[in-house]
């Protein structure tokens, strides 16, 4: 059964870090391509990082320098570690790997001014 389960989410002052992992089972990792995804209040869900098999990263402008994905295929888990938090960022975020379709549950991120 394929699963993804995140966390590491929680309540940070703007500047801070934060690093989120995705543990995923069911499936093998390292030959596939996971994103992390955020949704705001009221607004869409927006792709905010993508790791692929080959180890190929990605990101939307908005987090570019401050968000890096990583994937530890040994643990099974991806990271996202998120540095320089600004209010913007507050969301739940998902990871989602997509041969699969599947989403984890999320994780609450607050950032507070």
């Amino acid at each position: 059964q394929v699963q993804l389960v995140e966390s590491g989410g929680g309540l940070v002052q703007a500047g801070g870090s934060l690093r989120l992992s995705c543990a995923a089972s069911g499936f093998t990792l390292s030959v596939n391509t996971i994103d992390w995804y955020r949704q705001a209040p009221g607004k869409q869900r927006e792709a905010v990082a993508t790791i692929r098999s080959g180890g190929s990263t990605s990101y939307v402008d908005t987090v570019v320098g401050r968000f890096s994905i990583s994937g530890d295929n040994a643990k099974t888990t991806v990271y996202l570690q998120m540095n320089s938090l600004n209010p913007e960022d507050t969301a739940v975020y998902y990871c989602y790997v997509r041969r699969f379709a599947t989403w984890g549950q999320g994780t609450q991120v607050t950032v507070s001014a």
